[in-house]
């Protein structure tokens, strides 16, 4: 399905993938992991065209339709819509100049949102909604232009412990049942070596990259899962960003063991 061979990005005129080589094939549920500043998103970025800046090859051995979801912090939560209207939005992506919603382009957006267990709020306001339900319906939204691959970056990151589970547990849904291809960047490496196929573990290079099983047996898994002692499984539900709890200490921690490793990449997206 998607193919990238010695693949080298860059953050402006930083380096941030260095001969980067893996492929995704239908089906299959591909976690990117690594720690801050590895290149995880720049990675993604590139990926979606979004970055013009890299070297190396992108092959597609089809058209591929595909969806994506962003970083919570880089959506704008207060946005005055109806979610039917966020959902429906998501149909654009499969036109190729701008037109007027169709029937069917409804349709798509109203199955989307019976999958993810949201219709009952297709009048809702999405600003209203608590953090779990604007994840779900971004993620209907994402569906709409995703008939082979969903792209997620860190979709659980700030939400609480429970709201993380169902969202996991509907992500491998969407593999599973939809068979729809995953690419998804996660720090939970436990859940992300239970849930994907495969694993790519960036560190600029790519450290690691094959089955999710093979993986569970070298030292960089045994090295991150050390290292994850107040990541999604936190008692507090917090990521690493975390500023407010009682654990911050261990947070710092946390972010300090990774910014020693990576100095030089202050100027790098995680």
């Amino acid at each position: 399905m998607l193919e990238c061979k010695n693949l080298n990005c860059f953050y402006g005129s930083y380096q941030a993938i260095e001969d980067v080589s893996f492929s995704i094939n239908s089906g299959e549920y591909l976690c990117i992991v690594g720690a801050n500043g590895s290149g995880k998103s720049t990675l993604i970025k590139t990926l979606l065209g979004l970055n013009k800046n890299f070297t190396g090859t992108i092959s597609k051995t089809q058209k591929i339709s595909l969806g994506y979801l962003p970083q919570q912090t880089l959506i704008q939560r207060d946005f005055p819509a109806s979610v039917f209207e966020v959902v429906l939005s998501g149909t654009l992506s499969r036109k190729k100049i701008f037109s007027f919603y169709t029937k069917e382009d409804k349709k798509i957006a109203l199955e989307n949102m019976n999958k993810l267990g949201i219709s009952h709020l297709v009048k809702s306001s999405f600003k209203e909604l608590s953090g779990g339900q604007q994840q779900r319906v971004l993620l209907a939204r994402a569906l709409c232009s995703a008939k082979d691959l969903l792209i997620l970056d860190e979709p659980v990151t700030g939400l609480d412990p429970s709201i993380t589970d169902e969202l996991y547990e509907l992500i491998k849904k969407l593999n599973t049942e939809e068979k729809l291809a995953i690419i998804m960047i996660s720090h939970d490496i436990h859940r992300a070596v239970n849930q994907a196929s495969h694993i790519l573990h960036l560190d600029k290079k790519a450290l690691f990259f094959g089955t999710s099983k093979d993986y569970a047996k070298t030292e960089f898994y045994n090295n991150l899962s050390n290292m994850e002692v107040c990541s999604t499984h936190c008692s507090c539900g917090s990521s690493t960003d975390c500023n407010t709890h009682d654990c911050k200490a261990s947070h710092i921690i946390l972010k300090n063991h990774h910014h020693h490793h990576h100095t030089e990449n202050k100027k790098e997206e995680n």
